[in-house]
């Protein structure tokens, strides 16, 4: 009898949830076969599929029509964006169909450079809504983009709140969204995306960049150790929202997060194919502790673990500007004016 892929275990001996990031269209497929339940598109997407060499031609050609279409490049990126997302939703809609809107969603985060803005990032939300029943709109957690989430809420609109590296956005983010569904009676699917991976990149590099003394099994556990405190948040306190896993940059960053009512977002190539090569055993890992003595070795070293840790450390005002979500949007915002530039070059 031929074993089951490692996802397909997953699916069936745990809540565990298996989303894909910035796929082609080979990869959904890949993706749904093995049991995906949802994707995740970041502004890095348009890049990705311009510079991927199976998706090259056929990303060029939509890009093509999409500024004979549209004058202004502002536009016209974000119009490409939708264009290529379009049929990933549609890929995803029998899902989204058969579970009665609970799976199959697509989430599509689009301009960086303007997400200070809260009309831009209603505006644009709106627009991407207008894809498809199964969208869900990507906004960042910073004052900027909770103030538009507030506006979204009251619309209905289905949302994933990411860019979440500390303990204090997300609980302003369900502060947030509990105010604004009183207020309005609307209840709209909410994913929290807590961005672990792209938190130890930062972190590492801070220990690399300043000499720290701290050994590398520590700071390891830094990006999980804030994830596993927040899902455990969630659960006590009965917060709304699903707990989606973000930026892995290992497999650690979704093995270790089995075993929760979790989504752990991943790419294809490096993560989910490395996971189904290694087949590794389904094993709850969530719930294993971290030691204290870890915890405190990184609050007193990593000045950001524990403005990241702690629910008071972090302001409103500070999301923005706290470091590791600086990397993250910066990683965004070169690559949009990548293919900004690259329009301004191909008309």
């Amino acid at each position: 009898m031929k074993r089951e892929s490692y996802f397909l275990r997953l699916a069936a001996q745990t809540p565990t949830e298996f989303w894909i990031n910035n796929p082609t269209r080979d990869q959904v497929g890949l993706a749904l076969s093995h049991g995906a339940t949802g994707c995740t598109n970041n502004p890095s997407y348009t890049q990705k599929m311009i510079d991927h060499p199976a998706e090259c031609s056929y990303a060029l050609e939509i890009l093509d029509q999409t500024i004979r279409e549209i004058e202004d490049d502002s536009e016209a990126i974000a119009e490409f964006q939708r264009r290529l997302v379009k049929p990933v939703a549609e890929r995803f809609m029998p899902l989204y169909k058969k579970s009665g809107g609970r799976q199959g969603f697509v989430s599509i985060q689009g301009d960086p450079i303007h997400e200070d803005d809260p009309d831009v990032i209603i505006r644009e939300a709106l627009e991407n809504r207008k894809l498809s029943p199964n969208i869900c709109c990507k906004i960042p957690t910073t004052e900027a983009g909770l103030q538009a989430m507030e506006t979204l809420i009251e619309q209905d609109v289905p949302l994933n709140a990411t860019e979440i590296f500390g303990i204090r956005q997300a609980v302003v983010l369900f502060e947030t969204y509990q105010r604004a569904s009183h207020k309005s009676g609307k209840s709209p699917m909410l994913y929290m995306s807590h961005i672990a991976g792209i938190y130890d990149d930062y972190l590492q590099a801070y220990v690399a960049r300043q000499g720290i003394e701290i050994s590398p099994d520590v700071v390891w556990q830094a990006g999980l150790a804030v994830s596993r405190k927040l899902y455990q948040m969630m659960e006590d306190r009965e917060y709304p929202g699903i707990f989606i896993l973000g930026g892995a940059r290992g497999l650690h960053h979704f093995t270790e997060m089995v075993g929760g009512k979790v989504c752990c977002t991943i790419n294809w190539e490096g993560t989910a194919d490395r996971l189904l090569e290694q087949d590794p055993p389904v094993v709850y890992r969530l719930f294993n502790p971290v030691p204290q003595k870890v915890i405190d070795e990184l609050m007193e070293k990593l000045p950001d673990f524990k403005r990241g840790y702690l629910e008071d450390g972090l302001e409103v005002e500070e999301f923005e500007h706290f470091g590791p979500v600086c990397l993250f949007r910066d990683i965004f915002t070169k690559s949009w004016k990548r293919v900004l530039d690259f329009i301004g070059q191909r008309r």
